[in-house]
């Protein structure tokens, strides 16, 4: 699998999610198996880039290449002058957002917003591939299928983005219409792949070893793009790339494993937001990962009313602990019921934060 020049290690990808996708935890999939990670969206206005939040996000220090940033905006000229911004703070790799499916995104009509409007999402994609290209730096598209269920265009948006110079398109099943309620369809994913003749990427729903290799089945997608099922559980690379390439399932992590691994996490996540808000940002990172286990839930809301960085850390040792009295691997309780809803209001708070 290849973008530009870069040669990636496998065809998992990370997923680009507002407040998630932060280089901790870019950092902790690309350890657990992702060959390849997509940063969370950084604005284009650069009235914002001076803002603790903007420089958080273009920070990447000590960050495995390929660096790869998502940038997000509605003006061909500043999204230009985002690619270069960007590039200058030591993005490889430029990602253009079509794909967010938030209000706060869309009224602006950026986002999936710009789906309706095919010439002025043509005229973004080549002002950013002109801003890229004398830096060898290549660009690529994230997209949903379509706005609504009448007009999906990912089509025809996807060959005239091949044809201005993007190097590789992801596809979310979903149209923005849906949001991400109800169930992502790859045949749209699959007519864009046999039209194309750059990498095309499937997205959206592929939650276990067994659903990435259903899809890249289905689409003959070259990768696949695995967001909300990473949360939480950033050993699912690993997992699906031991299935895809032996056909057999790798056994859970151990608990003492995944704690070790939890916590490392938690120290890099403080490293990089500070005390307050670390500790704050980091509660959703550790009931993701204990909501699916015993007693997880009560831990979690537990967990939510301490108020400093060093009683979370002690508190997730010591649940783990306990937890690997009982269990000497991680004893999931049943599959993962994603809450489509509050995906979509976190999301939307994150986006309200930045501006």
């Amino acid at each position: 699998m290849q973008i530009g020049p870069h040669l990636l290690p496998n065809r998992l990808f990370v997923a680009p999610m507002a407040g998630v996708t932060d280089r901790p935890f870019r950092q902790l999939c690309r350890r657990m198996g992702a060959g390849y990670a997509v940063s969370e969206m950084v604005t284009s206005r650069k009235d914002l880039w001076s803002s603790l939040k903007t420089s958080r996000r273009a920070n990447h220090d000590g960050e495995a290449g390929p660096i790869a940033v998502q940038i997000a905006g509605t003006d061909a000229a500043m999204m230009a002058e985002a690619t270069q911004y960007n590039i200058d703070r030591g993005a490889q790799i430029i990602d253009i957002n079509m794909g967010c499916p938030a209000k706060k995104v869309c009224n602006k009509w950026a986002g999936s917003a710009l789906m309706q409007d095919e010439p002025l999402a043509l005229q973004i994609i080549e002002a950013v591939v002109e801003a890229a290209a004398p830096h060898g730096v290549p660009v690529t598209l994230k997209m949903r299928t379509g706005w609504c269920e009448t007009e999906k265009n990912a089509l025809r948006l996807a060959l005239a983005a091949q044809g201005a110079g993007v190097a590789m398109v992801t596809v979310h099943g979903r149209t923005r219409e849906q949001g991400y309620k109800g169930s992502a369809e790859y045949a749209t994913i699959a007519a864009v792949k046999a039209a194309l003749q750059i990498p095309v990427v499937a997205n959206g729903d592929i939650d276990s070893p067994q659903k990435a290799q259903q899809v890249l089945a289905e689409t003959g997608a070259d990768a696949v793009m695995i967001g909300r099922a990473a949360q939480g559980r950033p050993w699912i690379f690993a997992e699906m790339a031991h299935f895809l390439a032996t056909g057999e399932t790798l056994p859970a992590p151990t608990v003492l494993q995944a704690r070790d691994w939890l916590i490392e996490h938690l120290h890099d996540h403080y490293s990089l937001y500070g005390e307050l808000t670390g500790m704050r940002t980091a509660r959703k990172h550790i009931g993701w990962a204990v909501v699916d286990l015993p007693g997880g839930e009560d831990f979690r809301q537990a967990m939510n009313r301490l108020e400093s960085s060093a009683a979370q850390v002690q508190a997730l040792g010591a649940w783990f602990d306990e937890l690997a009295a009982q269990y000497e691997r991680l004893p999931y309780l049943a599959k993962r019921q994603e809450d489509s809803t509050m995906t979509a209001h976190d999301n939307e708070e994150e986006l309200r934060l930045q501006a």
